[in-house]
């Protein structure tokens, strides 16, 4: 190979030069994305980190760096605290119920002979819906006196509280709206996991004595869905913590702070109390957090989807 190579040396420059076309012609087709990605994506991050280290107001011309006042202030602030908090209760309700009731759903409508593109249609509704377009309705079976949630309660004997209005159950009741929103999204893709699961595999499963449903979903349904378990709950993870609409739209963060999370709290920071550098620096602070949980939860998902 070498006497070869020595005899023809254009061979390797010829295939060289055509390597380096190959690597221009990929950076000039990616470059609008690169562009793109820098202009809205690497650009906004750097500027929120920035001005999380400056005193900057909207409407006031000037501001002045100072340093880690406001990270010191964001700890021994009780309203962000508070909304952590909040943000933590709702994401640890909301995730595990609507991976739980996606799956489900996905095996009961897969499971189905006819009208599946019925349920798959009705479930996936309250994605596609505008919660502002709903708040009227949940409003109205939330509602303490009129509303179906309590009429039912009341039928087994059970006095219904104020959902949004207590402070006891405003967290509740804004993560049965975050299940609604999130199982039908959760359902379509976990669905897409188990129609890539090759039939041959239940097969084999049966004749190996796994005669049951559950036998066959415990050893070939569950671990042939691990990726896609570990997409759909990395995707509800995120999505929980980023809930912002069904508090700005039912309850104002009320009552008391009970339903404020850390969205909603940047939000007022940044354009009620018009405080942009303080909002910039709660803003930096979640997503550090949002990137530590998606750490943490992809290398445990990814290890029990390997050992599966």
């Amino acid at each position: 190979m070498a006497d070869i190579a020595l005899a023809n040396p254009g061979a390797i420059s010829n295939g060289e030069a055509a390597r380096r076309s190959e690597a221009r012609t990929a950076w000039w087709l990616a470059s609008p994305a690169i562009a793109l990605m820098m202009l809205f994506i690497i650009v906004p991050t750097l500027a929120v980190i920035i001005l999380g280290f400056t005193d900057y107001e909207l409407g006031y011309d000037g501001f002045q760096f100072v340093g880690l006042e406001n990270y010191v202030e964001l700890f021994g602030d009780r309203t962000f605290r508070q909304s952590l908090w909040n943000t933590t209760v709702y994401t640890l309700i909301v995730t595990p119920v609507s991976i739980a009731l996606g799956l489900g759903v996905a095996l009961l409508i897969e499971s189905e002979t006819r009208g599946k593109a019925f349920f798959r249609t009705v479930y996936f509704l309250p994605v596609a819906s505008l919660l502002v377009a709903m708040a009227t309705a949940w409003q109205y079976l939330f509602h303490p006196t009129i509303g179906p949630l309590n009429a039912m309660l009341a039928l087994v004997g059970i006095e219904g509280p104020n959902w949004l209005g207590s402070s006891s159950t405003v967290l509740y009741g804004l993560s049965i709206i975050g299940v609604w929103q999130t199982v039908g999204f959760n359902m379509v893709l976990f669905l897409a996991g188990l129609t890539a699961i090759p039939r041959d595999l239940y097969a084999a499963a049966e004749v190996d004595g796994a005669k049951s449903a559950f036998e066959r979903f415990r050893l070939v349904t569950w671990p042939m869905l691990g990726p896609t378990t570990l997409f759909v709950a990395t995707i509800s993870v995120i999505s929980s913590v980023k809930v912002f609409e069904t508090v700005k739209t039912l309850t104002e963060g009320g009552p008391n702070k009970a339903s404020e999370v850390l969205l909603f709290t940047i939000y007022q920071e940044g354009f009620v109390y018009l405080r942009i550098g303080y909002a910039s620096a709660m803003t930096v602070v979640f997503l550090a957090i949002l990137i530590v949980l998606m750490m943490i939860q992809y290398r445990v998902l990814d290890r029990k989807v390997h050992y599966a």
